[in-house]
């Protein structure tokens, strides 16, 4: 089979380089033409100028966009031309009624659809070694596994279209707390005086060890906010957590809050620094 992927941006990039890896990748496409033309050379594959040209060309599409009407507007402009037994994989994070939304958009072209959003950060995606949450058909899955492995170290099916934005609804709301607890953290070591290079080491070798610690807890301290995952495109993701919590009645007060810091770092200008700049609020000095 060959596959297409759509959307060029930081993640969207390791996960096509990993494809073109394993020799799947034909074709290309972004809103940025330079930056498609650019990859496109890079790989040695085909670069589409539009969606509709690209879903023409390829029996996978896989796509890697930021906002919920973003994946509509793909989704729409790939059913025009999809040809039928084609599948289409969203790995962007939106809400389980856009993965459903699509979904219903390709069936009426006999392509089917997965939802399959995935955690790992910049990092994970440059070295394919993604999590995948999936919703979808299980024969469906299976058809493009192979595709998927060479994107990720775990596949998991968690139900039907829209379970796997569910289940990444629940991702984005633990790595708020995470990131919450550890720059909360760091910045008290830090008002205490301690070396915060050896806390950083001694406690991520500990009970309190965690992946964001690990990977970010070095450059925050050093004022460093680089990407890694933009605090803007979190804070949209933590807005679909509220509406998903609010249709089942429950609070999420730390998401709340979480969601209130985001805005005041986006205001300050911060939108496009790493969510680790919360560490800008926490910081005393």
């Amino acid at each position: 089979m060959k596959a297409g992927f759509i959307g060029l941006g930081a993640m969207g990039q390791g996960m096509a380089r990993n494809l073109a890896k394993a020799g799947v990748l034909a074709a290309v496409c972004n809103r940025t033409l330079a930056k498609v033309s650019a990859l496109a050379s890079e790989l040695n594959v085909v670069a589409c100028p539009d969606p509709q040209i690209l879903a023409a060309q390829v029996d996978v599409v896989l796509i890697c966009v930021s906002a919920d009407q973003d994946v509509l507007d793909v989704v729409s402009a790939v059913a025009q031309t999809i040809k039928p037994g084609s599948v289409v994989i969203d790995l962007s994070t939106v809400s389980a009624q856009t993965a459903r939304a699509a979904a219903a958009m390709l069936a009426d072209r006999q392509a089917a659809f997965l939802d399959a959003p995935v955690s790992g950060g910049v990092e994970g995606a440059n070295n394919g070694k993604l999590v995948m949450m999936v919703g979808g058909d299980a024969a469906v899955l299976q058809r493009v596994r192979p595709i998927l492995g060479s994107m990720t170290s775990r596949i998991e099916l968690m139900g039907n279209i829209g379970a796997g934005q569910a289940c990444k609804a629940v991702n984005q709301v633990m790595a708020a707390g995470i990131a919450q607890a550890v720059t909360e953290a760091l910045a008290f070591g830090q008002a205490l005086g301690l070396d915060m290079d050896k806390v950083v080491d001694l406690v991520a070798g500990g009970a309190a060890g965690n992946w964001f610690l690990q990977h970010r807890g070095k450059t925050l301290m050093q004022g460093i906010f680089k990407p890694g995952f933009k605090l803007a495109l979190h804070h949209k993701d933590l807005r679909i957590c509220q509406q998903m919590a609010d249709n089942v009645g429950m609070a999420l007060p730390l998401t709340d809050v979480t969601v209130d810091d985001y805005a005041e770092l986006m205001q300050q200008g911060h939108g496009d620094d790493d969510i680790s700049a919360l560490f800008r609020l926490k910081r005393t000095t």
